[in-house]
Parts: structure tokens; C-alpha cells; sequence
């Protein structure tokens, strides 16, 4: 009996074995340069900053955690009914206003919370249109004579932060109603299920993944933001890590309440993915019939349109004409203190990030569709995390080994040459852009992805037959049939770079401000007729997205 020798592998074998050919090579440098800041930031709990954890965990530590819990439970709740219903409402009812509806419940996704939670504490302050108008209508003269509540608390941050991030929930549960089959609701009905019963026994529960990830989305949205509850002095850990690092000089304790977050966020994924288990949801049948609409009439239609006119009028309608009059009755002050140059940086700063972003997702999604292997799978994990980690999280994550960067390359030139060059990517433009990347990729990759997606395999093979190499297919074949999915993908991180606040307040470069910072210091200095003209340009930047999105899901709508 003659025993087989075991076969030697050499590293050309491993690699032939799995398939690293460049495309795979260049995702795996992105998913590196992805993950670094988030590694960074795990490591941190390995680190001994016992002496400030004693002093966080004796003051301000339960604070963070359970301001964070209250906001996570009531923004979830919040955005869950407000989400679902105005979507089920515009979807498979009919009542007047209900197509202007569709797209103007999508309109508060284009002004950050923050914007929202200056607007309504000018607009709501003592000295404020409303309580003045109060007054003038029912004689009072100080607030002896009348209680008006406090917006600046946490029950204030939670209304702003249901207010634009409802549309979350209201977009993927819209489209899921969409999608579902009409033999199913009709069945429902044909079984004695009134429009409610078919509501919540079949509609719901087969739209319940949509859902859970408009969600999921809101409740990340919730944990990053950080200029809402810092406005209205709740403690959180955003505010934590900003104070933190600023306030103390900590950056390892600063790291380490950025690590305790991203428990918060991990969390989030495994209680969805946990309560799934191994649920199916399919359909069966076709979703292209149209999908019956229950007519409403009288009491039910009024009912139906305050339920979708409040949450447009109150998450964007209102903050914006407040804008517009405070930046007409104040147009000098308004349009100068550098409006124009705080508009050129954040100009600049999109334009960057949203095209490196493109690139980066090109080169991925593309080495995907190429070379569909393990270490492709687990990279475009990896640099798919970084829009689940909050801004502040990933600037902690960049500072830190950037810092040791900088550190190590001066230190070699100076050792090497006795030249002092100080320090060259930190407090830098670079280093935002940086962060802008590992933030904002995963919208660019998922945009460019659904559109490289729809291109038929075998027109790739056609190609090669005719002795194109990969590099050309793209740029010569995939490129034009994707235009539209490049441009969705450009215009969301040119806008999420616009309005992202967190990460752009602790990386930006010395006298580097931007349109969200100038807005963000003027209000914290109760400014805010300067801050208008900012804040506006913000709002406007942002519903171009918003309008684009509303009209590809009319169009869709109406080519099925």
C-alpha cells in the first residue's frame, strides 16, 4: 500500500488558490485604510486609563448611558409610528394631497437635527415669535403668568431628532408596501380582514425587514449626532468624547467612551439580526399590478392628511420659512462674516470626499462583480462599516494613529536631515477627507453597486471576447450604462459631507471652518439670525437628493 505524498503549496499556489489578482488587492488596501480608525478605537479598551474612568464613572458616565438609552427607545418609537404610518397612508390610501404627499414627507431628511434644534429654541424662547404672540393674545406680561415648556431638554432632542429622522422608516416602509403582492392583501380581504386587519397581519409583517432597517438606520443617526444634545445640554457619549478629548486632554479615555459607543451600535445589529433568526419573507406573485388604494372620506381623510401635513410641516416646512424671513430681515449680517469663503471650504471638502468616494467604490464594486471570493467578501464587510460608526467615533479612530503618523515621520527627517517639517496630514485638510471616506463609502458603494448590479454578466463576457481587458470594460462599458448610479452616489456624500458636523469639529484644520460649523458656533453664541444664511445653504444643498430620490420613486411607480 503506497502512501500519497502531500502536495507542497508555495505562495503562488495560495494565491492562484484564492484568487488575490489586483482588483482584489485594491479592495483590500481600501478596506484597510477603512478599518484603521476602527481598529484604532477597539484597541483603546486594552489601554489603562483607570485615574479618568473613575472620574467619568463618579460624574457624568451613567449619564451617557442613560441618555443614550432614553434617546435610542423614544427616536425608535417616534420614527417607527411616524415612519410606518404616513407611509401606509400615502401608499395604499387616497385621499386629497396624498400624491403631493409622497414626496414632501421626504423633504426633513434634507436639514440636519441640529439645524432643527436651533430654529425651534429661537423660535420657541421667551423672546420668540410664538411665546411673543402668546402674550400679545392673552395679556401676559412675564412668565409668572404662564408655563411653557422647555425645549432645551432631552424630550426636546428627541422630538427634533423624530422630526428628520422619521423619513428613514418612512422611505423603506413605502417601498416595501410597494413591492408587496396584491394577491396577498386582496386573499386578506376575501377572508373578512377589514383595511386595518390587513394592515397589521399581512402588510406589516411582510414589510417588517424594510422596516427594521430604516430602524436600525435612525437609531445609528440617533448615537452620531452630536450638535442637537450638545445644544441642549444632554449628556450623551458623543459629548462625552468631545469633552473628553478637548475638555480633559484624554484622547486614550476619549478613544475608550468611543469604543463603549460602538457597543451601542454592534448591539443594535445583533438584536435585528437576533430577532430575525431564520424568518423568510417572500412574495408570491408579481408586485407590478398596482396595489388596490382604500378611498378615504370625511373624518378618515381629514384624519389621514394631519397625520402626513404635521410631520412635513413641523420636521421642515416651518424651519425653513423661519430661515428664509430671518435671512431676509437680516441679509447684511447674514450674507457676511466670510459666507462666501465658509461656502467655498465646504464646497471644496464635498467635492473631494464625493469624488474619492466614487473612485473607492468603483474599484469595489467592481472587484466584486470580478473576483466574488473570500477575501473580497470579508473587505467590502469591513469598508462597509464605517456609516454604522458615529462621526466623532471615526475622528478619534484618525487622530490617534495619525498622530503617531506624523509623529514618526518628523522624528525620521529631523533624526535623518536636522529639518523640522512639523506635523503633515494632522489638522489638515487630508485628515477630514479622511474621515469623510470612512464615513460616507458605504453610500457611494451601495449606490454604485445596485446600478453594476443590473448589467447582465454576459455583456462582460462579450467584451472579453473581443479582447477587452477588465480596466477597459469598466471605463469603456460599465461606466456609461452606470451614469446615473455614479451621480446618486456623488450627490449623497457631496450632501452628507455638507451637513456632517462630529467628525468635521474635531478634525477640521486651524481656521478651516465650514457652513456647519460656522452654524453650529453662532447658535452655541445665540446668534442665530447669522447663522441663518448658513444654515439655510445647508437646507437647500440637502433637498437636492431629496427631490431626486422623490422623483426616481414616481418614475419607478409609474413604470410598473
Amino acid at each position: 500500500m503506497t502512501e500519497s505524498k502531500p502536495v507542497s503549496l508555495t505562495p503562488q499556489s495560495w494565491l492562484s488558490r484564492l484568487s488575490l489578482n489586483g482588483w482584489t488587492a485594491l479592495v483590500i488596501i481600501i478596506a484597510a485604510l477603512i478599518a484603521t480608525p476602527i481598529l484604532f478605537v477597539v484597541s483603546s479598551l486594552f489601554t489603562n486609563a483607570q485615574a479618568v474612568w473613575q472620574h467619568l464613572a463618579a460624574t457624568v458616565l451613567a449619564d451617557y448611558i442613560i441618555n443614550s438609552l432614553w434617546l435610542m427607545f423614544g427616536v425608535g418609537a417616534g420614527v417607527l409610528i411616524m415612519g410606518v404610518s404616513t407611509a401606509w397612508l400615502v401608499t395604499l390610501c387616497r385621499f386629497w394631497g396624498c400624491s403631493w404627499f409622497e414626496w414632501l414627507l421626504l423633504l426633513p431628511l434634507s436639514a440636519p437635527a441640529y439645524l432643527l434644534a436651533y430654529t425651534y429654541t429661537n423660535m420657541l424662547d421667551y423672546y420668540g415669535p410664538v411665546q411673543i404672540t402668546l402674550r400679545q393674545w392673552f395679556g401676559w406680561s412675564s412668565v409668572n403668568d404662564y408655563w411653557f415648556p422647555d425645549i432645551r431638554s432631552l424630550w426636546g432632542a428627541i422630538i427634533m431628532l423624530i422630526l428628520v429622522l422619521y423619513p428613514y422608516v418612512y422611505l423603506l416602509a413605502r417601498t416595501a408596501f410597494l413591492e408587496q403582492s396584491i394577491c396577498t392583501l386582496e386573499a386578506s380581504r376575501s377572508l373578512g380582514c377589514s383595511p386595518w386587519q390587513s394592515f397589521f397581519k399581512v402588510a406589516l409583517p411582510l414589510a417588517r425587514p424594510a422596516i427594521m432597517a430604516g430602524l436600525a438606520l435612525a437609531l445609528m443617526e440617533t448615537l452620531n449626532d452630536f450638535g442637537t444634545v450638545q445644544y441642549f445640554g444632554v449628556n450623551t457619549f458623543t459629548t462625552g468624547i468631545y469633552s473628553t478629548w478637548f475638555g480633559l486632554g484624554e484622547r486614550q479615555a476619549a478613544a475608550q467612551l468611543a469604543a463603549f459607543l460602538m457597543l451601542f451600535i454592534v448591539g443594535l445589529i445583533a438584536i435585528e439580526l437576533w430577532s430575525r433568526r431564520q424568518a423568510r419573507y417572500y412574495q408570491t406573485s408579481s408586485p407590478q399590478l398596482h396595489l388596490p388604494r382604500y378611498q378615504l372620506k370625511s373624518w378618515r381623510a381629514i384624519i389621514a392628511w394631519l397625520v402626513c401635513f404635521f410631520p412635513f410641516f413641523l420636521g421642515f416646512f416651518a424651519p425653513a420659512i423661519y430661515l428664509v424671513h430671518l435671512v431676509m430681515a437680516n441679509a447684511a449680517d447674514a450674507l457676511a462674516n466670510n459666507f462666501w469663503q465658509l461656502a467655498s471650504h465646504s464646497l471644496i471638502v464635498a467635492v473631494i470626499s464625493a469624488i474619492a468616494a466614487l473612485l473607492f467604490a468603483l474599484i469595489m464594486a467592481y472587484g466584486q462583480r470580478l473576483k466574488n471570493n473570500l477575501f473580497m467578501k470579508i473587505s467590502i464587510r469591513i469598508a462597509a462599516l464605517g456609516y454604522a460608526i458615529p462621526g466623532s467615533v471615526i475622528a478619534v479612530g484618525i487622530l490617534i494613529p495619525v498622530g503617531h503618523l506624523d509623529n514618526a515621520i518628523a522624528n525620521f527627517v529631523q533624526d535623518t536631515f536636522n529639518l523640522k517639517i512639523g506635523l503633515l496630514i494632522s489638522g489638515t485638510i487630508l485628515a477630514l477627507i479622511y474621515a469623510y471616506l470612512v464615513r460616507f463609502l458605504p453610500v457611494a458603494f451601495g449606490a454604485v453597486e445596485s446600478s453594476l448590479g443590473k448589467i447582465k454578466p454576459s455583456l462582460d463576457d462579450a467584451a472579453r471576447s473581443l479582447g477587452s481587458t477588465p480596466s477597459k470594460i469598466l471605463v469603456k462599458v460599465h461606466t456609461p450604462l452606470i451614469t446615473g448610479g455614479m451621480l446618486t452616489a456623488i450627490m449623497l456624500v457631496f450632501v452628507d459631507v455638507m451637513k456632517e458636523l462630529p467628525a468635521t469639529l474635531v478634525i477640521r484644520p486651524f481656521n478651516f471652518d465650514t457652513l456647519a460649523i460656522r452654524v453650529y458656533q453662532y447658535a452655541s453664541d445665540e446668534r442665530l439670525p447669522e447663522a441663518a444664511a448658513p444654515a439655510l445653504a445647508i437646507v437647500l444643498v440637502g433637498m437636492i437628493p431629496v427631490i431626486f430620490l422623490s422623483w426616481q420613486l414616481a418614475k419607478s411607480r409609474r413604470m410598473n
